[in-house]
């Protein structure tokens, strides 16, 4: 499977670890909206091309994985490239998922392409943990939980705030809410009885003792960000925040508990549960995995937009139905 990377940031990066991974792909070309001399790649002899000239590779690249933000990037470049290639993102967008399916179904079919949104963690596997869990206890509540992890929306937004040199934000699940859920309590959470969110902000040389009251009260205040939770400031040294600090790390829980029998007189609950290291290396290792689908849909002419909900597991996989039935069922 030829592959090409659009974007070659945290995920781009973390599409080319995986493809190393996966004896059935090959990275192709790398695509970058800045000086390709610029961009230095860990593979040997694969060219960095300037995207302007993305579709001189029409013929010769089997699945184009995007990776751009999903803010600005994903909502123009996926439909525009599926005109072209078979494509694949992880937009991340919950609200806006429907509006961006429609726009790349409508470019998918025109041009016989297969494409695949939102391809990811969350949404991605925690999406199939939640639909699989709804079918099999349709009498139940679902729960999801973030972290402990970095959120990189929330750490740009303190960054943003005058006066902070640096900063990352955990996102930290509420032990208390988790044993509740997992001892199947079915809990009615608020917002701030889920999650905490921990910030560790590096000010800008020169600052105050009333620099940190600003700063901590803007954070504490911040409407759509960190009002609604319990959020504690540590104020650090740069180089402190480089040592400790550097990761993306992230994970979660996706919880369904249920009820069964005649009366509903058995109690069920279904967890499904990710710890990662790295954010990006993990989310990308899932797009290539569903590029690995995209590929073999399209071979079998299916065309348009898909989701993981409309993917067969077998197709995510080297290994023939054989050995899925010998060694996995």
């Amino acid at each position: 499977m030829k592959i090409g990377i659009l974007g070659y940031g945290n995920l781009g990066k973390g599409v080319e670890c995986a493809i190393k991974q996966n004896p059935d792909c090959s990275l192709v070309a790398v695509f970058t909206r800045r000086d390709p001399s610029s961009v230095k790649l860990l593979t040997d002899g694969v060219p960095v091309v300037k995207v302007d000239d993305i579709l001189s590779y029409k013929d010769k690249i089997d699945v184009l994985i995007i990776c751009g933000g999903s803010a600005t990037d994903l909502p123009k470049q996926t439909p525009e490239y599926a005109k072209y290639f078979n494509v694949i993102d992880s937009f991340d967008t919950h609200a806006k998922i429907p509006e961006h399916f429609a726009n790349v179904d409508s470019s998918a079919k025109a041009s016989g392409k297969t494409a695949l949104i939102s391809a990811g963690w969350d949404p991605g596997m925690f999406s199939l943990a939640r639909l699989y869990s709804n079918a099999i206890l349709p009498n139940g509540k679902d729960y999801t939980f973030w972290g402990k992890g970095v959120s990189q929306g929330h750490s740009d937004a303190i960054r943003r705030i005058s006066g902070v040199k640096n900063a990352k934000q955990y996102t930290i699940p509420v032990e208390s809410a988790l044993d509740s859920v997992r001892n199947g309590e079915n809990p009615e959470l608020t917002t701030r009885q889920k999650h905490t969110r921990e910030c560790f902000v590096v000010l800008e040389d020169g600052a105050t003792e009333s620099d940190k009251v600003r700063v901590e009260k803007e954070i504490k205040e911040m409407p759509n960000y960190f009002a609604d939770y319990d959020t504690t400031v540590n104020f650090i040294s740069e180089e402190e925040l480089l040592k400790n600090h550097s990761g993306i790390p992230h994970g979660g829980f996706v919880f369904r508990t249920g009820k069964t029998g005649w009366n509903k007189e058995f109690d069920n609950v279904i967890e499904y549960s990710l710890k990662l290291d790295s954010n990006p290396a993990f989310t990308s290792s899932v797009i290539v995995a569903y590029a690995r689908a995209v590929f073999r849909m399209n071979k079998e002419g299916m065309t348009g937009c898909k989701t993981v909900f409309d993917v067969p597991p077998a197709y995510l996989t080297t290994m023939s139905d054989e050995e899925i039935r010998a060694h996995l069922l």
